[in-house]
């Protein structure tokens, strides 16, 4: 059985804040519809650092964001003119489409000095024939998204399908994407009728089969019958997957299956054609010349 472990490389998003990508790597430019994976934190910060860190307006074509956070708290405000706060537990699924500006703001210093950031971000792509859909946000409370609990192990669907459970976040394609909490020794099988599936371990350590898995890194896992995955000490792990998209172009923030659709995305932006969040309007990061 062929399968495939790596770690994510750091990148530096500035005053302290320090990410570990996975997403695309190397060895796996993506898993299923799943582009680009973001693990920042665990970090504490003081106040002044905390606001220095935030994430200033910017734009996205051809994806959803995908934000859930594990501690802290993120103040999230787009071009429809949203403001979510959101919490351990949530999800924030914001719809790209054709274009959509959004900032995330750490407003809560007392929380990022205190219990820190933890969040995981993956973008997912849209298929074409969605690429060029109306942006769209939701936010989905933690008691909102279905769980399950066996022999050792809790786990939340967070979206798409999975274990004869649905979650209600409306996706464009099928996929799952899971958070479990594993204790010492307990085992939990891989969701069927996917076509890539892969688990990043948050904390803690798994095996799968004779391979040890430690914090960092991330599993694909060949199609089919696999071993179950099974908990070392205790952990937390996230298991993702679904179909493929096909060839999908990334740079910066864009995402598409055509290379002239983000030329053009660079020129809006540049232009001011998508538009800042009304909330949030007053800076924005420049396009990147590179």
């Amino acid at each position: 059985m062929i399968q495939t472990v790596f770690s994510g490389r750091k990148a530096d998003l500035g005053h302290g804040l320090i990410v570990h990508r996975l997403l695309p790597h190397a060895q796996q430019r993506a898993v299923g519809p799943f582009v680009f994976f973001d693990h920042a934190g665990p970090v504490r910060m003081a106040a002044e650092a905390a606001r220095a860190a935030d994430v200033r307006p910017h734009p996205h074509i051809g994806l959803s964001t995908v934000s859930y956070l594990l501690s802290g708290s993120v103040t999230h405000r787009d071009s429809l003119g949203v403001k979510q706060v959101i919490t351990p537990g949530e999800v924030n699924w914001m719809t790209a489409g054709r274009g959509i500006a959004h900032s995330e703001r750490f407003e809560d210093v007392a929380a990022m000095a205190g219990s820190g950031l933890e969040l995981l971000q993956f973008w997912v792509g849209l298929p074409q024939e969605h690429e060029e859909t109306a942006p769209a946000f939701a936010n989905h409370a933690a008691a909102a998204l279905p769980t399950a609990e066996a022999d050792g192990v809790w786990m939340r669907l967070i979206a798409g399908e999975a274990y004869g459970l649905t979650s209600p976040v409306q996706t464009h394609s099928p996929l799952f994407y899971a958070h479990l909490h594993l204790q010492a020794g307990a085992a939990w099988p891989w969701p069927r009728g996917h076509a890539e599936r892969a688990a990043y371990v948050v904390s803690g350590a798994v095996d799968f089969g004779t391979q040890s898995l430690s914090a960092g890194q991330m599993l694909i896992v060949p199609p089919g019958a696999v071993p179950d995955l099974v908990a070392r000490e205790p952990s937390v792990v996230m298991l993702l997957g679904g179909e493929p998209l096909g060839t999908r172009f990334l740079w910066w923030n864009f995402v598409s299956s055509r290379k002239e659709r983000i030329e053009q995305a660079k020129a809006d932006w540049e232009a001011g054609r998508i538009a800042l969040p009304p909330q949030d309007d007053e800076e924005f990061i420049p396009l990147p010349h590179r």
